[in-house]
């Protein structure tokens, strides 16, 4: 028989949180500024309520049951659906909605306006933040600090950036295919010769340091054909690279999506592009599905739902499937 939510003390949640973070008793109740024997009187009330141990004592601290293990990220969603809804405020309304956006740039610039346009006509009185996908992008959707995700995942089979290895509580959407390419300047010396891997290869190559990865599936591609980069400038954006590559006086190659191409028109009209000189099922674990992502907490938020088909809608039709 189902128990009314009514008879449990809610605070008991943020006690099994805690121990499910924490592995301790004490640890625990140094986090809730209690003594060690409330939290274990509050940990017996939550193991008569479901029927379960939840906690055994080990020698490496607590470990969950099974019965824990399962309930862990339903409770920590729950939770944080309660936070965001004791955070609103009888003026929130009246200043509108907020949307809080995690994009890859510079693809948010070549399309930013059109987008926070569509959202203000939508909600006029909406505030708007975009921050750049990094490293802890994903982190920030999952404790509901950011509404929406969108950024490039890799296609390799044994990239660690895989759809595939997204958490089972997220949920995305592939809006297209992009394939990366080769920028270099007008002038640069590797346009007098026949563009080929061994040219490609010749000259020195600007890196672009992704979710704290100095490599990406184009060097575990070329490990597999016995081959290497000369990695001589690491930077932290396509736009930083983009922009030494137009620079004279060197001879860098600097690697970028395809979709960089229509920013490097506008603002740097001296970069020309090639293809990367591989082909076949090596090039293929090359593609990077520019994908949207959310949590599922949200698959059926009308904000999130609306936010999604406008962002597919503007960004869709840039496919190089």
């Amino acid at each position: 028989m189902s128990k009314s939510l009514s008879r449990l003390d809610l605070n008991l949640l943020f006690t099994f949180q805690l121990l499910s973070q924490e592995r301790s008793v004490s640890k625990a109740a140094k986090k809730l500024n209690v003594t060690p024997s409330t939290v274990s009187k509050s940990l017996a009330k939550l193991r008569d309520w479901f029927d379960d141990p939840l906690f055994i004592k080990t020698p490496q601290g607590l470990q969950l049951t099974p019965l824990a293990q399962s309930m862990e990220q339903d409770l920590a969603d729950w939770l944080q659906r309660g936070k965001q809804l004791m955070g609103k405020r009888g003026d929130d309304m009246a200043k509108g909605l907020s949307f809080e956006l995690m994009l890859e740039s510079p693809l948010s610039l070549i399309m930013l306006n059109q987008l926070t346009q569509a959202i203000y006509q939508h909600y006029p009185d909406a505030k708007v933040k975009v921050r750049n996908w990094d490293y802890d992008s994903l982190e920030a959707i999952i404790r509901g600090e950011a509404d929406i995700g969108f950024t490039g995942r890799e296609s390799h089979p044994r990239s660690k950036e895989s759809l595939d290895l997204l958490p089972y509580f997220i949920d995305f959407e592939v809006l297209f295919t992009d394939l990366p390419q080769v920028y270099l300047r007008r002038d640069h010396p590797a346009l007098q010769e026949e563009w080929n891997v061994d040219t490609f290869l010749k000259y020195p190559h600007i890196n672009i340091l992704w979710e704290k990865s100095e490599t990406w599936a184009l060097d575990d591609v070329l490990i597999e054909l016995g081959l290497s980069r000369n990695i001589v400038l690491t930077l932290a954006s396509f736009e930083q690279s983009l922009f030494v590559a137009a620079e004279p006086h060197h001879s860098m190659l600097a690697i970028a999506p395809q979709y960089c191409e229509q920013y490097a028109r506008q603002l740097h009209p001296d970069l020309v592009t090639r293809p990367i000189p591989i082909s076949g099922e090596y090039l293929n674990k090359l593609a990077i599905p520019f994908t949207l992502i959310w949590h599922k907490r949200n698959s059926h938020n009308p904000k999130i739902t609306w936010l999604r088909s406008k962002i597919k809608a503007i960004y869709q039709p840039r496919g190089c499937d």
